[in-house]
């Protein structure tokens, strides 16, 4: 253990402790000897009142975790008020999503200027903004404000102690294109039917539940290489996964969608298991400029090119389980839970903490 472990990390806000992002990193601080209070209030706004009641020890950090915008100022009045520092992993932009993903907003409304101040001052007053990706951390600074030398880049990575490398296997007959997920427009399933209509020889099928499922069921209707599967259990996603040949990661044309490496693609990559996804400078520029990284990039919202690409993989079905290898090596060397702990603990050191 090292002198991490005298030092206690409050994690505040009505977070999902079970969300993978948040198991991954309080699982590594943990390992690193970090103790790890939760603080989940009541109500969000008013959480540093509740917590002067509560009597407890204070903590040495204050931690933000994802999506939990609403209770980063009751958490920032307690930090102030006991001098501690205050770290800000919010994985997405409140105001992004409701402008150009719900479309709630013109970026020109009263509402939407409101909504991109509130969160610029939240940004800016972090004394640790945590990105999952470059260009997600390029926006958190040049639109909301974050301080630049305070900002760091932490991927999401996959949980090693599930997500590892799957048995290789010979592919089906016919290989089974797999994708995962939630069916929103981020993901662009709508790209993946129209491909997988454009090539019956393979078998693709398309697991979750999301809005756009019924969308995606009725264009394909009829289709019998193509199938619709509900959600497994988590714990049983990566031997489902295993069972694949090729997986699938997203496909939507939105700025997000390229700042973004969805939880299907490290998932696919630890298990090991060649991905084609969207192009995007979310990930190192040293995997897409290397042909043997084991994920295929193709350009965003083009269902030919998806068909393209993997017609071109299944006529070389012999190459699927080295590029199987590949794909694990890549998660290796650039999403491994040992670099995500180097990093994160180098971020903390530099807080004293």
């Amino acid at each position: 253990m090292n002198s991490s472990s005298s030092k206690r990390i409050l994690w505040w806000g009505r977070f999902n402790p079970g969300y993978s992002r948040n198991r991954i990193l309080r699982n590594l601080l943990r390992l690193s000897g970090y103790t790890l209070q939760d603080f989940i209030p009541r109500v969000s706004s008013l959480g540093s009142f509740e917590r002067l009641f509560a009597k407890l020890t204070v903590p040495d950090a204050v931690w933000v975790p994802a999506f939990r915008q609403k209770d980063f100022y009751s958490a920032r009045r307690y930090a102030d008020k006991h001098h501690i520092p205050l770290i800000f992993d919010p994985l997405i932009s409140a105001w992004d999503k409701a402008l150009f993903e719900r479309k709630k907003f013109q970026e020109s409304d009263r509402k939407a200027i409101k909504l991109l101040q509130w969160e610029q001052s939240m940004f800016s007053c972090s004394d640790l903004v945590i990105a999952d990706t470059t260009p997600h951390a390029l926006f958190f600074i040049e639109k909301l404000l974050a301080p630049r030398d305070k900002t760091v880049v932490i991927p999401v990575g996959a949980e090693e102690s599930l997500f590892n490398m799957q048995p290789l296997h010979s592919p089906g007959t016919p290989p089974e294109i797999f994708f995962f997920g939630s069916f929103i427009n981020l993901q662009g399933p709508e790209v993946i039917i129209q491909a997988a209509l454009q090539l019956p020889k393979a078998r693709w099928t398309l697991l979750g539940q999301g809005s756009l499922r019924k969308v995606c069921e009725e264009k394909s209707m009829g289709q019998e290489h193509i199938h619709f599967e509900d959600w497994h259990p988590y714990e049983k996603l990566p031997e489902r996964i295993g069972k694949a040949d090729i997986l699938l990661g997203i496909f939507g044309t939105s700025p997000k969608s390229g700042r973004v490496i969805p939880n299907k693609a490290y998932q696919a990559l630890a298990c090991g298991r060649p991905l084609i996804t969207r192009e995007s400078t979310a990930y190192p520029q040293e995997i897409a400029s290397n042909p043997n990284s084991g994920i295929t990039f193709i350009p965003a919202g083009d269902p030919k090119a998806l068909a393209d690409a993997v017609e071109k993989m299944i006529a070389r079905s012999d190459q699927l389980p080295e590029s199987a290898k590949q794909a694990r090596r890549t998660y290796e060397t650039y999403f491994s839970e040992s670099r995500i702990k180097h990093t994160l603990i180098s971020a903390l050191t530099q807080l004293g903490l």
